[in-house]
């Protein structure tokens, strides 16, 4: 910060915000702390009766606040995503599209933790719709040195994209709905509905549902018929718990499915099974999927519908965060289910 004449401060930043007040008309901010003087200010601080201004100077070393803001998000920057123009320091960065959010945040920590910038995102693997903010981006200073940015550009280059949002594929989906209850009309299928109804929320559908007694063989006939039939994924409703009667797992493995997981650290859905047959995933739905607002169901089909392949890692990191309180109105996914990691 330095003193300069009014006439010779063309170009740099002002440092604090200059006041203008018209006896019984006006009093308010004239220049806003920040600005960028320019030729034409000149004539009018002169009125405002300052001949000398508190400035921080811009040159090859220093950026100002909006330029840094700019680079930042410019290089931490995905696809499917949107920059603002700086406000007040500050860039935004926006969904211009339905999707998954990514975020890779081990860069997103080397980033903050260089002095005078800052980067805030949503939490990572969570569904957006388009025109949500899912970061924002400023330095913290008026001005701030050029190799600092320079730092955070090389960040994001070697970790590229620090956001992004993944597009959800259209995928065709078989179900199978297990149980001796539903196969024998003893009571109407529940879990199908639901399951459709947030499958096609995600722009896919579910083109054929099977429905099995509780029996190995006939859960192994229905996904060897919707393979045949060009299932893309395929969910197993139904008889995941430890009763002998429910028979999903094993009827899955039979199929020929390798087990990733049986069992998710999450609450609901704790009895949640991935499978993969080839590469075609194929999902063990617990009963919570059926009544719960949100289970693990939200939490790993649409990052399978985003091209994901998921590991047994990934459903372990569930673990932080993956306890629902069901709050009476449910916020998901802005809430802190499943955004442990």
């Amino acid at each position: 910060m330095k003193i300069v004449p009014v006439q010779e401060a063309v170009g740099m930043v002002l440092c604090h915000d200059i006041t203008q007040i018209i006896p019984g008309k006006f009093k308010g901010r004239a220049f806003k702390k920040g600005h960028v003087v320019k030729k034409e200010d000149i004539p009018k601080l002169l009125d405002i009766g300052k001949e000398n201004l508190y400035v921080w100077e811009i040159n090859q070393e220093q950026l100002h606040e909006d330029d840094a803001a700019r680079r930042i998000a410019s290089a931490a920057v995905g696809s499917g995503i949107t920059l603002t123009e700086p406000k007040e320091g500050k860039v935004n960065l926006v969904a211009n599209q339905m999707g998954l959010l990514k975020v890779n945040t081990e860069a997103l920590y080397q980033i903050n933790e260089i002095e005078e910038v800052m980067f805030a995102t949503l939490h990572t693997n969570q569904i957006v719709v388009q025109d949500k903010v899912v970061a924002g981006t400023r330095v913290i200073p008026l001005v701030i040195s050029n190799s600092k940015i320079h730092n955070v550009e090389k960040i994001c280059q070697n970790n590229y994209p620090l956001v992004e949002i993944k597009p959800f594929r259209s995928i065709k989906v078989g179900m199978v709905t297990t149980g001796s209850e539903v196969y024998h009309g003893r009571i109407q299928d529940k879990f199908g509905p639901v399951v459709s109804q947030k499958i096609e929320a995600l722009g896919s559908y579910v083109f054929r549902q099977i429905f099995v007694s509780d029996s190995i063989d006939m859960i192994v006939e229905a996904i060897h018929q919707l393979l045949r039939e060009g299932a893309e994924m395929i969910t197993v409703t139904g008889g995941m718990s430890v009763d002998p009667d429910d028979v999903t797992p094993a009827g899955i493995k039979a199929a020929g499915g390798r087990i990733v997981t049986y069992g998710a650290p999450t609450l609901p859905g704790a009895m949640f099974m991935v499978a993969y047959i080839g590469k075609i995933p194929v999902l063990g739905l617990p009963g919570c999927v059926m009544y719960s607002r949100s289970s693990i169901f939200d939490l790993v089909v649409p990052r399978i519908l985003a091209g994901e392949e998921i590991s047994r890692k990934d459903i372990i990191a569930l673990g932080h965060g993956g306890l629902c309180v069901n709050c009476k109105e449910c916020r998901y996914p802005d809430c802190g289910f499943g955004k442990g990691v």
